[in-house]
């Protein structure tokens, strides 16, 4: 540990598990306290199952493990309601939230032609994807442009970046998210409260943070599971998927001090796929 986030408070939605773990982790062990958000349960709609309270609770664990306070909360961010109470909780709790990474998101359903979505469909992936990193945002961003201060990391995806067949829902919100990113960082910039877009690439299910999107990405496009990270690497310029960490890094330096002069940046860490 370095101490990179020492004395910051961060809250990282979509923390149950996948990069939201990873990500927790990483800012635990660079002294960061954190408030851990997940919708932890399933929702109709998405057709596989999202993160839970016991994997929520796991996250904090290992964060309180290496000595990070910890508060964990239950929110959708569809919903307003929740959103506001969750962050009013936390600031309640300590007192300034000095980083938000809004993670949460969904993958699926996908798998169809713009025309074979239903509106249902279409809808509950621009609520997640886009519109939930924007209730975030309006939540958490008075406060920090009234302290002068803040880093908002938003994890979008190098469907933020690039087309996808076969999954417009997800490209139309990661696109969104990116374009979100640039406009709230010229909004916030005269006020030091910095906002910046990851596009992590194919990013490996690793057991420890019992990561599961790439396995659902590889169902929607009905690529075999067993065979799926060999079929996704053969993408890759650098002959290799994306790990966790990789993007919990370059998270941990986007909210870190060292990064002062970065906002409105969209960084890939996607070993040179969108270089193509």
């Amino acid at each position: 540990m370095s101490g990179r986030l020492k004395g910051k408070t961060a809250l990282i939605t979509g923390a149950a598990r996948g990069l939201g773990r990873a990500t927790a982790r990483a800012f635990a062990r660079e002294g960061a306290d954190l408030v851990l958000l997940d919708v932890a349960r399933d929702l109709p709609g998405v057709p596989y199952s999202l993160g839970s309270t016991s994997q929520l609770e796991h996250t904090a664990y290992l964060c309180r493990e290496v000595g990070a306070a910890v508060l964990v909360m239950q929110a959708d961010v569809r919903r307003t309601a929740e959103v506001d109470e969750a962050v009013e909780t936390a600031l309640d709790r300590f007192g300034a939230l000095d980083v938000l990474v809004n993670n949460a998101g969904i993958a699926a359903p996908s798998g169809k032609a713009a025309h074979e979505i239903t509106e249902q469909e279409w809808q509950l992936m621009l609520d997640v994807d886009l519109s939930g990193a924007w209730r975030m945002i309006r939540a958490v961003g008075g406060i920090m442009v009234e302290r002068k201060a803040g880093s908002i990391v938003n994890i979008a995806s190098t469907a933020g970046l690039v087309g996808y067949r076969h999954f417009s829902g997800y490209v139309a919100a990661k696109h969104g998210l990116v374009g979100l990113t640039k406009a709230v960082a010229l909004d916030y910039a005269p006020y030091k409260v910095r906002v910046n877009a990851l596009c992590p690439g194919s990013v490996r299910d690793d057991a420890e943070v019992e990561g599961r999107m790439l396995a659902e990405i590889a169902r929607s496009l009905h690529v075999p599971v067993a065979e799926h990270e060999e079929i996704f690497v053969r993408s890759q310029p650098m002959n290799a998927l994306i790990e966790p960490e990789d993007v919990s890094a370059a998270a941990v330096w986007l909210a870190a001090d060292e990064s002062r002069q970065v906002t409105g940046s969209v960084v890939a860490v996607d070993g040179g796929f969108t270089a193509y």
